[in-house]
C-alpha cells in the first residue's frame, strides 16, 4: 500500500487527494495542513458588500476527509527531508512514497508601509476588516490596486481586485454614497489586465471610466503611509487602501532543497514533476511551471495541474505512464455585483463576453463546487 502525502487544503490539494483516490482506492493519503478546513478564496469578494460571510466560505473537511478515506495531519509545515518523502511540520514529521505539494504562496510584503494595505486574499478575516472600515467610511478615497513578482510574471493575482474594484462602485451606488468617495485604481503595470488579453485590457479600462473609476498606472510603487500611496510617479491620497502584492513561495522551501525559480517557486515541469526529485510533484500557486506569460494563478489552473500530478506520481509508482501534460488556460467571470465578464483565454483564442446572468452563475458555480466538499 502506498503512502501519499499533499501538502495543502486548498483548490489543488483536494482536486489531487480526490483524483488520487480515484485512481487507488487502497492508497494511505494524509492531507498535510494547520486546520481541516477549506476557503473558497474566489467569492470572498462578496464579503464587503454583504453577500457573503465568512461562515458561508469557510468549509469544515472533516466530512470530504470521512468519505475518501484520508488521513488528516494538522500541522504546519517547515521543511522536507529524505529528498522529500519526509515532511517535516511543527507537529511531528510524516513519512510518504510519494508527494504532491500544494500549499499555496505567499504574498511579497517588503514595501514600506504596506501594513497600512489591506489585501483579500489573505483570508477572511482581512476581508471582514474591508468590510468593516468601508462600513465606517462616511466619505474619502478608495485606492484599489495590485502589483507582482517582477522574477515570476504569473505569480500575480489582479482578477479578484478588478471585482473587488467594480463591486465596491457597484455597492456605493445602491447605498447612494458614490458620490460621498472617489476609487482610484493603481498598478505598476501600464496596461492593467493584459495577462487576460488585449480585449479584456480595453474592456477593462473602458469599464473604469464609464464609473468614473480613476487610474495611476505604469509607475512603480515606492512606499505606502496611512493617508497615502507615493509612486515613481508622484504621490496620491487614500483614506482606504486595498491591495493585492505579487507571490512567492512559501517559507518553508528555505529549508528544503527544491529547485526554485528566481521569483522563489518550485520549479517544475509539464507533467508538473519537480525534476530531479523520485515521486515529488507540485502544483497550484507553490509551483513554477513552464508555458506563457499569461498562464494564470488561479483556481481552476490549479485544479488542472493537481488532477495530473496525481495522475503522473500514480503513473510513477505504480510503473505506468507519467506523461499526462496539464492544460494551459485562464477561466474567469470578473464579477461587478450587477453582471459580470467571462474572459477565457487558452493557447489558440481570447474570449471577453459580457453579461448579466454571468453575475447568477457565478454563484450557482461557487454552489455546485462547494458542494463536493460540505
Amino acid at each position: 500500500m502506498s503512502k501519499i502525502s499533499i501538502i495543502g487544503a486548498g483548490f489543488a490539494a483536494l482536486t489531487a487527494a480526490k483524483k488520487y483516490r480515484k485512481l487507488d482506492p487502497t492508497a494511505e493519503i494524509t492531507l498535510i495542513a494547520p486546520k481541516a478546513e477549506f476557503i473558497y478564496f474566489p467569492s470572498l469578494i462578496w464579503i464587503p458588500c454583504g453577500l457573503r460571510t465568512g461562515d458561508d466560505l469557510r468549509v469544515d473537511l472533516n466530512n470530504f476527509i470521512s468519505k475518501q478515506n484520508l488521513k488528516f495531519h494538522a500541522g504546519t509545515v517547515t521543511g522536507l527531508e529524505d529528498a522529500g518523502r519526509t515532511v517535516i511540520t511543527d507537529k511531528g514529521n510524516v513519512e510518504n512514497d510519494g508527494l504532491i505539494i500544494a500549499s499555496g504562496g505567499r504574498f511579497i510584503k517588503k514595501l514600506p508601509g504596506i501594513e497600512h494595505a489591506l489585501t483579500l486574499c489573505e483570508g477572511i478575516s482581512a476581508t471582514e476588516k474591508i468590510a468593516e472600515r468601508l462600513k465606517a467610511m462616511k466619505s474619502g478615497t478608495i485606492a484599489v490596486g495590485f502589483g507582482g513578482n517582477p522574477k515570476e510574471p504569473s505569480a500575480m493575482r489582479g482578477g479578484p481586485m478588478f471585482e473587488l474594484l467594480f463591486g465596491l462602485d457597484t455597492l456605493l451606488r445602491r447605498q447612494n454614497r458614490r458620490e460621498d468617495f472617489e476609487i482610484i485604481f493603481f498598478t505598476p503595470g501600464a496596461e492593467p489586465g493584459k495577462r487576460l488579453g488585449e480585449r479584456a485590457v480595453t474592456g477593462i479600462l473602458k469599464e473604469m471610466k464609464k464609473r468614473d473609476i480613476k487610474t495611476q498606472l505604469g509607475h512603480k510603487l515606492k512606499s505606502f503611509s496611512n493617508k497615502s500611496i507615493t509612486t515613481e510617479g508622484g504621490e496620491f491620497d487614500a483614506d482606504l487602501i486595498l491591495f493585492m502584492p505579487g507571490m512567492t513561495g512559501p517559507q518553508w522551501l528555505d529549508n528544503s532543497e527544491l529547485p526554485r525559480s528566481s521569483g522563489g517557486l518550485v520549479t517544475a515541469n509539464k507533467q508538473a514533476k519537480i525534476e530531479g526529485f523520485d515521486n515529488t510533484f507540485v502544483a497550484g500557486d507553490t509551483g513554477s511551471f513552464p508555458g506563457p506569460k499569461w498562464m494564470p494563478k488561479q483556481a481552476h489552473m490549479a485544479d488542472l495541474q493537481a488532477d495530473v500530478a496525481a495522475t503522473n506520481l500514480h503513473g510513477e509508482i505504480n510503473n505506468g505512464a507519467t506523461d499526462a501534460v496539464f492544460k494551459i488556460e485562464l477561466v474567469c467571470i470578473i464579477d461587478t455585483l450587477d453582471k459580470g465578464i467571462l474572459v477565457f483565454r487558452n493557447m489558440k483564442r481570447t474570449i471577453v463576453f459580457p453579461c448579466k446572468l454571468l453575475h447568477f452563475a457565478k454563484r450557482l458555480f461557487e454552489k455546485l463546487y462547494l458542494r463536493k466538499y460540505r
